[in-house]
């Protein structure tokens, strides 16, 4: 099981591995997903919120997004497609560049 902050900050994967950007996990790893959308990380933001199964964290940081871009999206949108992100299963390993 990786953990919150390389699951976070996860960019890629190469093969059963989670590639980290190791620079941003060390300055914003300890944030919480309302403090990372604040700083513009709506990416890193929905993936911690989704990480802890927090909806209002994942709604909040939807909002956020849409105020600063004038989107109107919703939780029916999609927005793990939006932001890129899912559910980590089957990855118990991570490479930190």
């Amino acid at each position: 099981m990786l953990s919150r902050e390389d699951t976070i900050f996860t960019i890629g994967y190469d093969g059963d591995a989670a590639v980290v950007d190791g620079q941003a996990r060390r300055k914003y790893g300890s944030l919480t997903a309302g403090e990372l959308a604040e700083k513009g990380l709506f990416r890193a933001a929905y993936q911690a919120a989704l990480c802890s199964k927090d909806l209002g964290g994942m709604k909040a940081v939807l909002d956020a997004y849409n105020r600063l871009a004038g989107t109107a999206y919703t939780a029916e949108s999609a927005p793990h497609r939006l932001f890129g992100v899912f559910p980590l299963e089957n990855i118990k390993r991570s490479i930190i560049l």
